[in-house]
């Protein structure tokens, strides 16, 4: 689980959770990238590609279902974050167990497994009252498993009852669960997301040899978003790319894409250097939605120009950022990642003044 830093406890429908992470996947996967070699050895790689699509597309289906259907299966909870739903959490261990144990059939058109260590080990990720709960979900959102009896509480899969899993809306699918399982597994080089929903994500990243571009993972971040609205954040891209700022993406606990000074001669950043020394960023979390976060730190070197600000820009820059309990005897609402900007429809009241306040910073 991350930090929460003191953080109220919130009450949250999992339906809620379930149109947040669907805005989490990708939406431009393109139809052609080159394939990590340890990707090659479970299909073809225009398989392996359209399989990750297929499976893109399935997690669509899944976060409806849950949207519809999600409060039968799990109650609202409170909790410090908003991530912390069991049944996800379960989902998200079954599809990995699945894909990573399983073996694709000479055909493509099922996986065969012996081994859910999710439900078998000895330290059970999902316990055994809800095992066939979270198949049978499953089963709703198309899956077929052949060779174990849904009917009954607990289910077991062994060698003596090999388990057949299909998925006859788009057998591709499964190739492309096999391989975002197995890079899960076997190519996450970072530390795995606290609220372990790596493979709900389809972060289909892992898998390419070459770099994702931040610009690419903005356009995804952008895309619910108002087209007048998507057309000023790459604007501001574009403009502070081209004055000289380092950009990259964080994808842990939501989506971050931070923008960072480099002076000339500095060592080239890292992705998380770029991070820790963002001065703005656009941010995507389920307490927040979608913001423009602002770390201002040079306000007294401009005040006349924030005093022609509108008010409501100006009472957020003068109030600051910091721990809100320190600053303001509140309590925590995130106050040390910097000033939130709702990045909405109302941000192009001031999209102008924006952009001095940012040119300011930078």
């Amino acid at each position: 689980m991350s930090a929460n830093h003191g953080e109220k406890e919130m009450q949250k429908p999992i339906s809620e959770y379930a149109k947040y992470m669907k805005n989490l996947l990708s939406v431009n996967i393109p139809a052609n990238y080159t394939l990590k070699p340890l990707i090659h050895s479970i299909a073809g790689e225009d398989r392996i590609r359209s399989g990750v699509i297929a499976f893109r597309d399935f997690l669509h289906l899944f976060f409806d279902r849950l949207t519809s259907d999600g409060h039968l299966y799990a109650e609202p909870r409170k909790t410090r974050s908003p991530n912390d739903y069991p049944f996800l959490h379960n989902m998200n261990h079954l599809l990995i167990d699945i894909g990573y144990h399983s073996k694709l059939s000479d055909s493509g058109d099922s996986l065969l497994i012996t081994e859910i260590p999710s439900f078998t080990t000895s330290k059970n990720k999902i316990p055994a009252s809800k095992h066939t709960e979270c198949l049978r979900f499953l089963t709703f959102c198309g899956f077929v498993f052949t060779g174990i009896d849904l009917e009954v509480k607990i289910t077991s899969v062994s060698e003596e009852h090999m388990l057949e899993v299909s998925y006859p809306n788009n057998p591709d699918l499964l190739t492309g669960l096999k391989a975002m399982s197995v890079a899960d597994m076997e190519l996450r080089t970072e530390r795995r997301y606290s609220n372990d929903d790596n493979l709900l994500r389809c972060d289909y990243s892992l898998i390419k040899a070459e770099e994702t571009d931040a610009l690419d993972v903005l356009k995804d971040y952008l895309h619910p978003l108002p087209d007048r609205v998507q057309a000023f954040a790459l604007e501001l891209h574009r403009r502070y790319i081209d004055m000289g700022m380092s950009c990259a993406a964080n994808k842990r606990d939501g989506i971050r894409i931070a923008y960072s000074n480099i002076k000339k001669g500095q060592r080239v950043l890292s992705s998380r250097d770029v991070y820790d020394r963002r001065i703005w960023e656009f941010s995507l979390s389920m307490r927040y939605g979608y913001c423009l976060v602002v770390r201002a730190k040079k306000t007294d070197k401009y005040a006349d120009i924030i005093e022609k600000f509108p008010l409501y820009l100006q009472e957020k820059i003068k109030q600051g950022y910091g721990c809100d309990r320190k600053l303001h005897n509140e309590r925590c609402q995130g106050g040390c990642q910097g000033i939130r900007i709702p990045l909405d429809d109302s941000i192009l009241e001031i999209r102008r003044d924006i952009k001095v306040w940012l040119d300011n910073e930078v």
